[in-house]
C-alpha cells in the first residue's frame, strides 16, 4: 500500500489524517500569500514571484494530499489527466488574452454609439433596417 510521509509519521493516502494534513496546509499557505500581500512585505515583481511561489507550492499540496498523486501505478494515469486538464487551461487562457489583446477597439473615448460605428465600419457588416 502507498504511503505518504508527512511530519514524520507514515499515512495512508486518503485517510482523515492526509486530508487534515493537506488542508492545514494549504490554509497556511493561502493565509501567508495574503498577509504578504496585505502587509505590504514585499511590492512589485517581488510580490508576485512570493505569491506565485506560494501557489506553486500549493497546487502540489493539493496534488500530493488530496489527488494522490505519488508513486503508484495509477498515480501515473492521474498525473496524465491532470496535465491534459493544465494543457487545455493554458490553451484556453492564452487564447482568450491573445483575442483581448488584439482586438482593437478603443473603449475608453467613444461612446457606445461611436463604439457600435466603428466596430460596424470595421467588420465590414451592412447595417441592417429595423
Amino acid at each position: 500500500m502507498n504511503k505518504v510521509v508527512a511530519a514524520h509519521h507514515e499515512v495512508d493516502p486518503g485517510s482523515p489524517r492526509s486530508y487534515t494534513a493537506g488542508f492545514v496546509l494549504s490554509i497556511v499557505l493561502t493565509v501567508a500569500a495574503y498577509l504578504i500581500a496585505d502587509q505590504q512585505r514585499a511590492s512589485g515583481w517581488t510580490l508576485i514571484y512570493i505569491v506565485v511561489g506560494l501557489a506553486v507550492v500549493q497546487l502540489f499540496v493539493q496534488l500530493v494530499f488530496f489527488l494522490h498523486l505519488g508513486r503508484g501505478s495509477r498515480s501515473r494515469w492521474n498525473l496524465t489527466a491532470a496535465a491534459f486538464a493544465a494543457m487545455v487551461v493554458l490553451i484556453l487562457v492564452m487564447g482568450s488574452l491573445w483575442i483581448m489583446k488584439h482586438l482593437n477597439y478603443s473603449h475608453d473615448s467613444l461612446s457606445p454609439q461611436q463604439l457600435n460605428q466603428n466596430i460596424v465600419k470595421d467588420e465590414g457588416i451592412k447595417p441592417s433596417n429595423y
